[in-house]
């Protein structure tokens, strides 16, 4: 799986077409200013914007055979390694979110402006665009736990920081989730949900995933939360969709999953997927059923081959996913969003 390396590659290169428009003004108050070939060295480019959204076009390829991947932020996948031949140039866009805190909401602010990294076997970089996003694009929230957030630092890795990768020119990835927060939690800290709603607009898609920390939340309190989460998205014009929580990697002998702890049923006895699937019904909200796809998933590696999804090699944990199993992870979201037509099939990669 991708890491973004910021040493020097003789690879790369750049062209002095780089260049950078101005932030949208309904971004923020502090001017863009234009910025030009000085804003990238090596494998590393860093744009002084303002919060926002913007469209970012990349000019791949070089006189030698090469193979380009684009992160930033904090650790974000934002392009997939692409292949280009000897003499080739591909041109590929995305969308990306920046804002403060750049990763977590209740985490550090991180580097202001935007910031990209270039990874892969062999990085070559021709040329670089970013312009900001027109009123088209559309945003997708993330509300969720450590599982999904933008995690700071390797090898914890969130399927929302995977997810952008998967995206194409025109839809954004927002993540708001946030590591250790539950539905009760969510809704109190003023940083977390009353700041992510001012931000969606009509058309937004907010996927929800919250179980993992609802440890002592009773079952009353937790379908509360949703239904309360899903009427504030809907109250602002969003598309909310409940996602139920990845499986713990905790194997029976039998090698299935078929306990509590894999399955997300807290010390109440309060089962977090059928009260989602339950809430998701009884609202009539789009419902990605991640809980059954990665327990069939992680039943099908068993019990030695899926330790490479969670954490497990380098922290005996079962919980969390690696780089490897928050891509994969990412790729079920992906295949959900198109096949219940959330977002355009061709709005993928």
């Amino acid at each position: 799986m991708r890491r973004f390396n910021r040493a020097v590659l003789a690879a790369v290169t750049l062209s002095t077409a780089t260049t950078l428009a101005a932030a949208p003004a309904e971004a923020h108050d502090r001017p863009a200013h234009a910025l030009g070939i000085d804003n990238c060295a090596a494998t590393a480019c860093h744009f002084d914007v303002a919060p926002g959204t913007y469209d970012v076009r990349v000019l791949l390829g070089g006189e030698a055979a090469a193979s380009t991947a684009v992160g930033g932020e904090t650790r974000r996948a934002l392009l997939p390694e692409t292949a280009t031949a000897a003499g080739e140039r591909v041109a590929r866009s995305f969308t990306v979110n920046v804002r403060t805190p750049e990763g977590e909401p209740t985490g550090p602010e991180g580097t202001p402006g935007l910031d990209l990294v270039l990874g892969g076997s062999a990085p070559a970089l021709a040329d670089i665009r970013v312009t900001p996003a027109g009123r088209h694009t559309r945003q997708i929230f993330l509300v969720g736990d450590s599982t999904v957030c933008d995690q700071p630092g390797d090898p914890y890795t969130g399927w929302g920081q995977q997810l952008p990768q998967y995206l194409r020119k025109g839809l954004s990835v927002a993540n708001y989730a946030d590591s250790g927060e539950s539905t009760v939690t969510y809704l109190a800290n003023s940083a977390l949900f009353r700041t992510v709603q001012p931000l969606i607009r009509p058309g937004d898609l907010v996927l929800v995933q919250l179980a993992h920390n609802d440890k002592q939340t009773d079952e009353p309190t937790y379908r509360a939360n949703l239904e309360t989460l899903v009427a504030g998205i809907r109250e602002r014009g969003g598309k909310p969709v409940l996602v139920t929580p990845i499986v713990r990697r905790w194997f029976n002998a039998d090698g299935t999953l078929n306990n509590g702890t894999a399955l997300l049923v807290n010390g109440l006895g309060v089962d977090h997927p059928a009260v989602i699937r339950a809430v998701a019904a009884a609202q009539g909200v789009p419902l990605i059923d991640l809980t059954t796809k990665t327990k069939a998933l992680v039943e099908s590696l068993g019990v030695e081959g899926s330790k490479a999804l969670y954490l497990y090699n380098e922290k005996r944990d079962n919980t969390h996913t690696s780089v490897h199993g928050a891509t994969v992870y990412a790729e079920l979201v992906r295949d959900e969003l198109v096949a219940q037509r959330l977002v355009p099939r061709g709005g993928v990669r």
